[in-house]
């Protein structure tokens, strides 16, 4: 294996070299400020040959997994090396050995010590081989899991998982890959599905369906692109940089959150390809659909960001295709019915409100982790640049696709044909009715399975973000690598998406309204801490990225659990689900109709709350 500009760093408290033979690296404390205590040695001295930044340099794989290794960003003239190292087992000290080695002896006589998490500034992660930054191993677990690790990245597996990724190695050069992710993440069956419920389930009309999903789709964005914008700055996955908001201890129920809602959606994502892969074929069960739908997505996210990426940028084309077909379709048929009337009193009201709580809880969904997707782009990338990919990323497929599902659904008042294939496949059968009539027979199969395979696309970014979340929980979890959450992940998603196949549209309603409940007091706490207490409106000078693994300079979170329990009580007077109706959600809706204000009452109360904690927390404890 070759690494360009592998390096280890030397931690000068067990360093045995005279202090003579030490220096500072100012380029090193510059990129990595949790490095400001680290010297290295001069390779004269030690009698290492001295490395140029033009230099590859082989290291063999014990090397690699034993050595505390940092690959610094290029330095045109530098006349010190840091040279890789590893424990004595017999001692307590750090000790140079011979490269290479000179027997198997040599190699299997030395262990690791634990390095304090202070000094790696990765609090044990067992990074990636790419950059080898912070390598700690602990135990003979962690050992078996970087074994593991290395042997995946043989085979394309992308290695890195939450740690920052450094400058040097942000070469997404395209700011459209920001953007095309998110076209293909929603240019799929589950936007259309949304779409298509407006009817049958909220009972609207098309004129009032189609307001709500034009105004509340552009405002629920807004937070996605806003986190966005964190990626290119830090290079940090959104669950660490959600440490700045919550603190160090906090955040993991954050990230208990953000996996309860990577996996719910991907549960429902996965019904609905496999109710439009039975629209083609009758004989094809709900669990093999979903199968088919989860193992795909899992050999994307396998690979990592670089291939989620490729296919995202891609995937929507064949969709978008599609669903100008379906649209042509649905023209050609003559059953479409803008003139539905609209209904009007507490009812109408009601279903307005959920709908709407709907409607921003599937657009907001993505903020928990929209930062993953923008983390390998430079640090000089515009914030402008960034916020208008993303915003239109999102906002034509979720308006085009969700206008054409609600465009649809109203053919099932009158069309009875349209009903018996709706009740029979779901969404899926609703779409199969359009088509099947109206093109070439063939071909609308041909649409069907594009469709159902858009999925893939939708779930990508569920399941790749999940494992960052779950990497996040604890010190143990850290240790497991990145592609051993994602399949972990998987089996979950499919296990649950089984058994809740034939309940697919009470679980979409009660999943996105419960998605942007908590996503509401998350979006509120952010935002008053970073315009209110990290000086966002001058950009993001109020942030040093070297605290984000140090306890003791991020907030206690004392104002942020607290303003999250009463925004809890928002939701639950505003929340109106089939097991539950708020007080507030009984008084906004009409008898036995309550109406859905959960996600407001949530960020209001928040909102509210957080500003005066956060300054008596802050005034407390100076942080």
């Amino acid at each position: 294996m070759r690494v360009s500009w592998p390096y280890a760093v030397i931690p000068f408290t067990t360093l045995p070299v005279p202090l003579s033979h030490l220096c500072k690296v100012p380029s090193l404390q510059s990129s990595f400020p949790e490095y400001q205590n680290t010297y290295i040695c001069k390779a004269a001295t030690l009698g290492c040959p001295v490395l140029s930044s033009s230099e590859d340099f082989p290291l063999y794989s014990y090397i690699l997994s034993r050595a505390c290794v940092l690959r610094l960003p290029a330095v045109s003239k530098f006349s010190w090396c840091i040279y890789p190292l590893y424990f004595c087992s017999n001692s307590n000290t750090m000790g140079l050995s011979t490269f290479p080695p000179q027997s198997k002896t040599d190699i299997e006589s030395y262990t690791h010590e634990k390095t304090r998490a202070s000094d790696t500034g990765d609090e044990g992660f067992i990074t990636a081989s790419s950059s080898r930054e912070g390598v700690v191993l602990e135990s003979d677990k962690s050992w078996f899991f970087s074994r593991l690790q290395r042997f995946a990245g043989s085979y394309g597996v992308e290695e890195r998982g939450v740690e920052r990724v450094p400058e040097d190695e942000r070469r997404d050069t395209r700011a459209s890959k920001m953007g095309g992710v998110w076209l293909a993440a929603n240019m799929g069956m589950p936007t259309f599905a949304l779409g298509a419920v407006a009817v049958p389930i909220f009972g609207l009309g098309f004129v009032d369906a189609a307001l709500i999903i034009v105004l509340v789709n552009i405002l629920g964005v807004l937070p996605v692109c806003f986190f966005a914008l964190f990626g290119p700055k830090f290079g940090l996955r959104q669950i660490i940089l959600s440490r700045f908001w919550f603190g160090h201890y906090a955040v993991k129920l954050i990230a208990i959150f953000q996996i309860i809602t990577c996996l719910g959606w991907a549960s429902v994502n996965a019904i609905v390809g496999a109710q439009l892969l039975k629209a083609v074929n009758p004989d094809i069960p709900g669990w093999a659909g979903i199968l088919i739908v989860s193992l795909a997505t899992l050999i994307i996210c396998l690979l990592g960001y670089k291939a989620v990426h490729f296919y995202e940028r891609y995937a929507w084309i064949p969709c978008f295709v599609v669903f100008l077909v379906v649209m042509g379709a649905f023209i050609k048929s003559g059953e479409f019915d803008s003139l539905l009337p609209l209904a009007t009193g507490p009812s109408e009201r009601g279903a307005v409100l959920s709908y709407i709580g709907a409607v921003f809880g599937f657009a907001v969904g993505w903020s928990a982790y929209s930062a993953d997707y923008s983390v390998y782009q430079p640090s000089t990338r515009s914030t402008r640049s960034t916020f208008l990919w993303v915003f239109s990323g999102l906002t034509f497929p979720l308006i085009f696709v969700m206008l054409l599902g609600a465009a649809i659904s109203t053919a099932l008042v009158k069309n009875e044909e349209y009903q018996k294939h709706y009740e029979n496949a779901g969404v899926g059968g609703l779409m199969a009715a359009v088509l099947t009539p109206n093109v070439e027979p063939g071909f609308d199969k041909a649409c069907l399975i594009l469709v159902a395979l858009s999925i893939i696309a939708t779930n990508c970014p569920n399941i790749y973000s999940v494992s960052f979340s779950l990497q996040a929980l604890a010190k143990q979890t850290q240790q497991v690598p990145r592609f051993v959450w994602t399949i972990f992940g998987t089996a979950v998603y499919v296990g649950i998406g089984i058994p809740g196949y034939n309940l697919f549209e009470t679980w979409l309603e009660t999943f996105v309204l419960s998605t942007g409940y908590w996503l509401s007091i998350y979006i509120a706490i952010a935002l008053v801490e970073h315009f209110l207490f990290r000086g966002g409106l001058r950009g993001f000078s109020g942030y040093d990225v070297g605290d984000i693994h140090k306890p003791e300079l991020l907030p206690p979170g004392f104002a942020a659990i607290a303003s999250c329990l009463v925004g809890v009580v928002g939701v639950a007077l505003g929340m109106s689900q089939e097991w539950y109706t708020g007080v507030i959600a009984r008084l906004c809706g009409g008898e036995g109709h309550g109406a859905d204000v959960g996600v407001w009452l949530g960020f209001a109360f928040t909102f509210i709350t957080y500003i005066p904690l956060r300054a008596v927390e802050g005034s407390c404890f100076g942080r």
